[in-house]
């Protein structure tokens, strides 16, 4: 919702590279997080509900990254419309804050920045032992404040998939969520 707010302030104050700049920005966050975070969910591995839940918030961003990236890419963005929605993207409403916050009302937000959050950071544990992004994490502890710890509780599987994280162990508290992590071990030639 956020980002639709800005791109169209920006819009209406004639500020078209920053509405490209937050557009784009959001577009790598998605493609580097969100997608990995609902990758096992949409292929189904956590049941059908759940897989149609993560198809339906992936057509709804898609819907929105097309139409944002519309004014600026007008011919591309009109061809990839063409492949799953009638009409033209030109004439399609723009979209608004309010048809992205309804379905993610709650929890919903905060609970995929927590996600993302973890997500991150195990990378970054990863990256620090020089290891591949698809090396296995065998155990994983978690530790932060107990209200992201709760969010995190929620969206756990998904950042299992996404990390490939065998199995978590119990959380701790601490100040700034954080983790703790046992990588399998290293292969040798």
């Amino acid at each position: 919702g956020d980002l639709v707010d800005e791109a169209t302030a920006a819009f209406d104050g004639f500020d078209y590279a920053r509405s490209l700049e937050r557009t784009e920005s959001f577009f790598w966050w998605f493609t580097d997080n969100y997608m990995e975070l609902v990758k096992a969910r949409a292929y189904g591995e956590y049941g059908d509900e759940r897989a149609a839940s993560a198809h339906h918030a992936l057509r709804l961003a898609l819907s929105t990254l097309h139409r944002l990236f519309a004014p600026f890419l007008p011919f591309v963005t009109e061809e990839v419309w063409s492949w799953w929605q009638a009409g033209s993207i030109h004439r399609a409403a723009w979209p608004t804050a309010a048809e992205l916050r309804q379905p993610a009302a709650g929890t919903g937000s905060a609970a995929c920045e927590v996600a993302t959050n973890a997500l991150v950071i195990v990378r970054r544990e990863k990256s620090e032992a020089k290891r591949k992004l698809r090396t296995a994490v065998l155990e994983a502890t978690f530790s932060g404040p107990e209200g992201e710890l709760n969010l995190l509780d929620q969206v756990i599987d998904d950042v299992k998939a996404a990390g490939v994280i065998h199995a978590v162990n119990p959380h701790g508290e601490g100040a700034t969520l954080s983790v703790t992590v046992e990588l399998e071990p290293e292969e040798t030639v």
